[in-house]
Formats: C-alpha cells, structure tokens, sequence
C-alpha cells in the first residue's frame, strides 16, 4: 500500500470511529417518533372536514406539524403536548440524559396509542 492510500485511510477511519461515538441510543427513536407523530397531525388534520383559512395560509405561509396541531387541537389527540415532549427529547439526548429522554419519548408515544 503506498503512503498516499494510507493518507486516505486513516482519516477515514477516525471519522468513521468519531461519528458513532458520538450519535446517542436515544436519536434514531426520536427520529422515528417524530416522522410518526408527523404522520398522524397530517392524518387527523384531514379528518374534520373543511375550516376558514388563516391568516397564515392567506399569506402563503407554509404548514408545520405545530401549526397543524394547534389548528386541529380539540379535534382529537393533543399532538402539542406530544411535540413539546419530543422538544424536551431532544433536549434531554443533547445534554446526555438517555433516562429523561425515554421518559419524553414514552409521553409523546402515549398520544400516538
């Protein structure tokens, strides 16, 4: 192997080694459980049939999970209660904190049963 090749690899390696340590257990199920959520605040905001237009549709704005949620709350689930949870998640998996982190999961998840 030449010395240029080995050049290439061993940085490589180190990112490779780097990027796992640094990804916590509790991102993938955060990640999972928002494209859920985001999934069910789409499903139930179609549900109740036909309402005004806001303000913030008739000035083009585009629909977030939370502007979708709070449109539609008292029409079903609270799914903002269930995306503060996955808020707090996140928080919680920055700062290390894996049992915090479950524990935001399992209320967000709560709402999606």
């Amino acid at each position: 192997m030449t010395s240029t090749a080995k050049c290439y690899i061993v940085p490589l390696i180190l990112l490779c080694a780097t990027s796992s340590a640094h990804a916590s257990s509790c991102t993938g199920a955060i990640t999972r459980t928002q494209a859920q959520l985001d999934l069910a605040i789409e499903h139930n905001a179609g549900s109740h049939g036909w309402k005004p237009e806001s303000l913030n549709a008739l000035r083009s704005y585009q629909p977030t999970p939370r502007s979708l949620a709070a449109a539609e709350n008292g029409n079903g689930p609270d799914f903002t209660g269930a995306l503060d949870s996955l808020a707090r998640a996140r928080a919680a998996d920055r700062a290390g904190d894996t049992a915090a982190c479950n524990r935001e999961l399992a209320r967000a998840r709560a709402v999606l049963r």
